[in-house]
């Protein structure tokens, strides 16, 4: 049972790590300023100004995929102790129902679009005007 738990442990790490990669970022509309740097230069300045939101304490994804995992877990853990009471072992019913909950929120979680918490988003735009750029959207 143990290298079970250590296998799935490892499962949910890596997956975790790929869920974190996917992220978008502004998308600039052609201006005068975009055209006179360059877009080499627009690229520095959408790196430069994520970097200020989170220094200034914004979070990209505001634990969207940490929460729907543990969101998972607790439905799980509550629908499996349900089962368990009914087939004689609650605490067996509520572990495989966490862990069953938590799987099925994190899968459901990597295939979800991992769009910026609006307050991030905000913040890089007002960046990004602030130095005559122009964000259109985020992709």
């Amino acid at each position: 049972m143990n290298d079970h738990y250590r296998i799935f442990s490892g499962l949910v790490i890596v997956l975790l790590m790929l869920a974190g990669c996917a992220s978008q970022r502004p998308v600039l509309y052609p201006n005068s300023t975009l055209s006179q740097r360059g877009e080499a230069a627009g690229d520095q300045a959408i790196r430069a100004c994520m970097q200020r939101a989170e220094a200034a304490g914004l979070d990209y994804s505001k634990g969207g995929t940490v929460r729907r995992t543990a969101e998972g877990g607790a439905v799980g853990g509550a629908g499996g102790a349900v089962a368990g009471a009914i087939y004689g072992s609650v605490g067996r019913g509520a572990a495989a129902g966490a862990a069953g909950g938590a799987t099925a929120g994190l899968i459901r979680s990597l295939f979800a679009r991992n769009d910026p918490a609006p307050v991030y988003r905000s913040y890089v735009n007002r960046c990004l005007a602030d130095q005559g750029y122009e964000p259109i959207g985020w992709d």
